[in-house]
């Protein structure tokens, strides 16, 4: 059974039945010209020039342009290097390439050489629509002189002229299909050849129980991804002022850190953090995503002016290749419900491993987990109690497995119990520079003590939340952020805000954010179990685990145990975050 939906969960469900497409996303550009009508697409066609970001209606025009304008010769170097349709796409794709890594490209310095690497088959720019008109150019010297020569007089020579140029366009279209099986090939290799460790499993995706026997499942990581695609999830995140405006903030407050330096954003979404960077004085910023989405954040960072700072890749992080060796400053949104739900901080991890400089920064830098316990006689009325009496009908039924899930939900700080004057301690503290992913998988005690108000009979459940932090360096003195630091004193002391440090929490007591907070609700066993304990123990404690469960790697399983501090007679729970 589901979480509870968020508004994520329902961003996604909105539109999710468009996105079950078995085909993988890296290929559907290639069929993009069999969709819809021809007139349609042709009235569509917009092709980028190969040197800038200026667009025109065709081919010709646009390398007209490049030749004129920029010295660019790319006909004059197709003829040269007597090139035929592979190879002309190498050359596309080799200049693109450059171009996006930013080093001047001169015609007369191309060589055959410089196009050995069938990695040049796979396009650089998602529907390069300079590839799909390749047989609107001019055709080779000696292939139009041989078109032109004389074909006989009268009704023969035309027969024999239709026929030459018939085989040529055979020719074309199977030099054209011939490409399209090459990339398929190519991306099929990168799928099977993922790093080990990464969630990709293309066609190998685990059966899940209950589908025939032949049917490959989809690798459940493709679900996540077409999940990020429209724009509905975007705009939820957008809007939740306290997760933007803390990133805007630190990078804006911060423009020393950026100023001059390299950028890496994982998970770039609609472009919002890496533009943020570039108007910080980035001197390049790269932004990846794997989802559909990244099509309209270049179309966003170049409709602010910012296509010469920022670069846009599509992929994984651990598949695409960076046009740089290495990053000076790694900046992503990669939380999720109780903080590690989605399991994107891995693949954050494995980046700073693989491209952060050796003093390099991650933004944010540092994260906490917090769970205390809640009593909300209110809430489990209008959600437990609730079937139990709909319109005068007992729903029973409907209770079934409602206590299994971990629920995403906004709290009242009223509802938290433990006392005011204990001094709260997070069960978690990453320091994100030095977090490793076997850390992500963990038990760590806890405990608290109830208020005057409460008896543990009265507890419904636990709350857990997260805070992050922001800091100007990897290197923060211990008792900067620790167990019994809270997000919210960083932004109640002043020398910390003066001094461009920034931090947010998700949890009740500070403004409501799109990832709530999570809800353990007890079942009756142990709301009963709990019930039995003496009414005067206010000290209780455990252990609470999060395991990644089997068959769903971006999922959680968050299990707790509870009951009298300093006694082994403990009960325990465990809810699912799926």
């Amino acid at each position: 059974m589901a979480a509870a939906p968020s508004q994520r969960d329902e961003a996604r469900s909105s539109s999710g039945s468009s996105t079950s497409s078995s085909v993988s996303e890296e290929a559907e550009w290639l069929d993009a010209d069999q969709d819809g009508d021809d007139d349609d697409d042709q009235e569509a066609l917009a092709v980028i020039s190969l040197v800038d970001d200026r667009v025109f209606p065709d081919a010709t025009s646009m390398l007209a342009y490049c030749r004129d304008e920029h010295g660019l010769d790319f006909v004059g170097v197709r003829d040269r290097l007597a090139l035929d349709f592979h190879g002309t796409v190498k050359l596309i794709n080799f200049i693109r390439q450059r171009v996006h890594e930013g080093i001047a490209v001169s015609g007369a310095d191309i060589t055959a050489a410089d196009l050995d690497d069938d990695g040049y088959l796979k396009p650089v720019l998602d529907d390069d629509a300079l590839i799909l008109c390749l047989d609107d150019l001019p055709e080779p010297a000696g292939t139009a002189a041989a078109a032109d020569a004389p074909h006989g007089d009268g009704v023969d020579g035309l027969l024999q002229k239709n026929a030459e140029l018939q085989a040529q366009l055979e020719q074309l279209a199977k030099q054209f299909s011939s490409y399209r099986l090459a990339v398929q090939q190519t991306l099929d290799q990168r799928w099977e050849d993922a790093p080990a460790g990464t969630e990709s499993k293309g066609k190998e995706a685990a059966k899940p129980a209950g589908e025939d026997a032949g049917v490959v499942a989809k690798d459940e990581s493709e679900y996540y991804f077409e999940s990020y695609a429209h724009n509905d999830i975007h705009e939820v995140m957008l809007k939740d002022a306290v997760r933007t405006d803390a990133y805007r903030d630190f990078i804006y407050q911060n423009k020393h850190l950026f100023a001059g330096k390299v950028v890496l954003d994982i998970g770039c979404g609609t472009g919002i953090l890496s533009m943020f960077c570039a108007r910080a004085g980035a001197k390049q910023v790269i932004a990846v995503d794997k989802s559909e989405i990244i099509d309209k954040a270049r179309e966003n960072i170049y409709s602010n002016g910012l296509g010469n700072v920022i670069t846009t890749l599509k992929g994984r992080i651990e598949e695409v290749v960076l046009p740089v060796a290495s990053v000076d400053i790694i900046v992503s949104e990669w939380m999720g419900y109780c903080l590690l739900y989605e399991a994107m901080l891995p693949s954050v991890i494995w980046a700073r491993d693989r491209y952060l400089a050796a003093d390099g920064l991650l933004v944010p830098s540092h994260a906490s987990i917090w769970m205390a316990p809640v009593a909300d006689a209110s809430y489990v009325a209008d959600n437990i109690s609730f079937w139990r009496d709909v319109y005068g009908f007992d729903m029973a039924p409907m209770q079934r497995g409602i206590f299994a899930d971990a629920r995403p939900d906004v709290l009242p700080a009223a509802a938290v119990c433990d006392a005011s004057d204990t001094a709260r301690r997070a069960f978690r503290v990453l320091d994100l520079h030095t977090t490793t992913v076997a850390d992500l998988v963990f038990a760590a005690p806890w405990h608290t003590t109830l208020n005057a108000a409460t008896a543990p009979a009265d507890v419904d459940g636990f709350l857990v939340w997260f805070d992050m932090f922001f800091a100007q360096s990897r290197h923060v003195p211990p008792d900067m952020i620790g167990p019994a630091t809270t997000a919210l004193d960083w932004v109640a002391d002043p020398a910390k805000r003066d001094a461009g440090l920034v931090a947010f929490t998700t949890g009740p007591f500070g403004a409501p954010t799109h990832w709530r907070q999570g809800l353990l609700l007890l079942d009756d066993r142990n709301k009963k179990k709990l019930a039995k304990v003496d009414a005067a123990q206010k000290h209780i404690g455990g252990v609470i685990e999060y395991v990644t469960p089997d068959g769903h790697a971006r999922g959680v399983n968050i299990k707790v145990s509870f009951g009298p501090d300093g006694k082994d007679d403990k009960q325990d729970q465990t809810w699912l975050l799926h």
